[in-house]
Formats: structure tokens, sequence, C-alpha cells
């Protein structure tokens, strides 16, 4: 596989990116991408929400938003693969161009827009594939026109709670007119109680475990607020986190300035410290996964260590190619062993419990 991405990496680079990578995804639905050998050793393993991950690598919503090739892109060997954003009504999302490569920053902006075929055609399509197992999980969006949010995310986590292994409140995307200021503490409450009811609803016996996304870009006060809300009882854990609007001055890619969503490389830093202040405030309770920058094995492993149960992926995909995950896996098994854990478990919040005086 890593000598196929060689020379269809630069082909694909070629296209402008929206078109490359719907090439990309008709080629995972022909079954023109091989798998990948299996990696995926016991200490890799991680068990949560009765669930066991066979490895805590799992690719990011947003590369396949329609559920197109959930079970493609699990046998790249991601432990677990997150779907969407889906909204309740197909909807178009901005017009493009709207998703741009930043090369020589190992970067991604995007103004996707919440772009994506609906629930029905998501559902039915989740709905044929659920007997093969893996573990695929759901992310909720809001349609842009929808003046009640959580009557949206209601009915996202209606009709595919029982079709996923996790569902996932979007309120973080900066491409959505609003979306960002559900994330208010009263907002998020009332939104949060509103789609567990919903779900519980739908699924009284065996509700899938409710997850929240939030942005990178929130002010350090309002984290505490988050962390309330989140301990409250109607979340199962956290993402942290989603793409940012801030441009770093290190930035170097002539399309830098281009509005949108920016991930990749630029994200690992500050993402890592909004990951490692939730566990903090959440007191270890809640598990968290950890995204924004992974593009190495001790990248996901610094994640480990800051708070992080799990780990997603995506726009270091585009530059990597589907061999970066199970080098990553690779790498964070070494570095397992260097410090003595026989288990990501072990490794989650290794660096607070380390930093406290003795």
């Amino acid at each position: 596989m890593p000598d196929l991405f060689r020379l269809a990496g630069p082909l694909l680079r070629l296209l402008d990116p929206e078109t490359a990578h719907g090439l990309t995804v008709r080629l995972l639905q022909a079954g023109l991408v091989p798998a990948q050998p299996t990696f995926d050793p016991p200490a890799l393993a991680v068990r949560l929400w009765g669930r066991t991950f066979p490895n805590p690598v799992g690719l990011a919503a947003g590369f396949d938003k329609n559920a197109e090739v959930p079970d493609a892109m699990l046998a790249q060997g991601f432990g677990f693969v997150e779907i969407g954003s889906v909204t309740p009504l197909p909807q178009p999302g901005n017009p493009r161009p709207r998703l741009f490569r930043l090369t020589a920053d190992a970067a991604i902006i995007n103004r996707m827009g919440f772009n994506n075929q609906g629930l029905e055609a998501v559902a039915a399509r989740l709905a044929a594939r659920r007997s093969r197992g893996g573990l695929v999980g759901a992310n909720l969006g809001k349609n842009k026109t929808t003046e009640d949010a959580a009557a949206d995310y209601e009915k996202g986590a209606a009709r595919l709670g029982p079709l996923s292994d996790y569902l996932v409140i979007n309120v973080s995307s900066p491409n959505t007119p609003g979306l960002r200021a559900l994330q208010g503490r009263d907002q998020l409450e009332s939104l949060v109680r509103r789609t567990r009811s919903a779900l519980i609803r739908s699924m009284p016996k065996a509700a899938p475990p409710l997850l929240l996304k939030i942005a990178p870009d929130l002010a350090w006060e309002d984290l505490s607020d988050i962390a309330a809300v989140a301990l409250a009882g109607d979340l199962d854990g956290l993402i942290v986190s989603n793409t940012t609007v801030a441009r770093p001055d290190s930035l170097r890619s002539p399309h830098a300035s281009e509005t949108g969503g920016l991930s990749g490389a630029p994200l690992f830093a500050s993402s890592t410290a909004m990951l490692r202040r939730m566990y903090e405030l959440t007191h270890g309770k809640l598990p968290i996964i950890g995204v924004g920058g992974i593009a190495s094995g001790s990248e996901a492993y610094a994640k480990i260590r800051a708070g992080a149960s799990l780990v997603q992926l995506y726009s270091a995909l585009i530059y990597g190619g589907p061999g970066l995950v199970t080098q990553i896996k690779r790498d964070m098994l070494d570095l397992l062993t260097r410090d003595g854990f026989s288990s990501i478990a072990e490794a989650v919040g290794a660096d607070l419990r380390d930093s406290k005086p003795s």
C-alpha cells in the first residue's frame, strides 16, 4: 500500500481537493484500495462504553460524510470510523471551491457547510452494513435553515441511534452560521438533554453512548461550563476538538487566508492543550477522543498521555496515505512499551499524573 500511495498520491494532488476526495471514495467503494495488513496487538485494545475497540486510532468525521465506505476504511487499519456530519434533510453545503490544501503546512482548510445526503440515505447504508461488525459512530449536525437546532439533533439521534455504535453532537463546525453559539451553557444543556431524551425514546434499553464535539476556539473560561454540562449525566464523552478559525503566523501556504476551519499539523498544540484542560476539568471521569493534528505515533500517544482514551485523524491521510495508520499503531505500541505500560488505558492522562507533586 505505501508503494501504491507513492504512485497515486501525486496524481490525486493534481486534482482539486474535493474532486480528489470524491475519486478516493469511489475507488474505496469499488474495492480498488487494498486492505492494510492487520496489526491490532492486545496492548492497543481499548474497552470503553461496553465496546472493545481493537485499537485506539479512529477516522474522524468528514471523510465519509454519507456512510459510503465505513467498512473499507476499517480495512485500512482504523479501530473505528465516524461517519457524517449528517443533517436530517439533504443539503448541498457551501459553494465550491470549499476545500483547500495547505501543503507547506501539512494542513487543510474547509468550509464545506455540512454537505450530505441526509438521514434517510445514511440510515439505509448503516442498516445494510450493521451485521458486518466493526465500530462505526455517527456525527450529527443541523440543517442550515433550521431554527430549532435541538429538533434536528433529536431527529438524528432517533434515526441513527439504533444503527450506530456511538453518536456525536456536533455544535463546533465553523461553517454553519450560528452553530458554535450552541456551545453556550444554557443552550447546550437544553440541546444535550433533548437529544438524550430522543435517543432513550428510540432505544430505551440499549442506547449507544452520546458524545459532544467542541471547538478549539472556545475561551478557556468557557471550558468549565462545558465540563459541568458534560458531567451532569446526559453525555458519555467528549471529542476535543474540531477545526479552528484561528490562523497561526507560521502558516506559509498560498491558501492560508481562505475562510473556514483549519485542520492538520498547526492544530496539534492548541487542541492537545484543550484536551489536557478538559481532562482536568472532568477529573478523568469522562472518556475523551483526542483529535487535531495527529500525523505520527508520537502525536497520537501525546494525546493519550494528555487524557484521551481514543484518538482520531483525517487530514494526515491526505499527505501520508492509508499506510500511515498502521505506522502510527506500531509507534504507539513501542512508546507504550518504552514507558512501561501494558495497555492504552494505563497511559491515559499519564502526563497529568506525572506532573502532580509527590
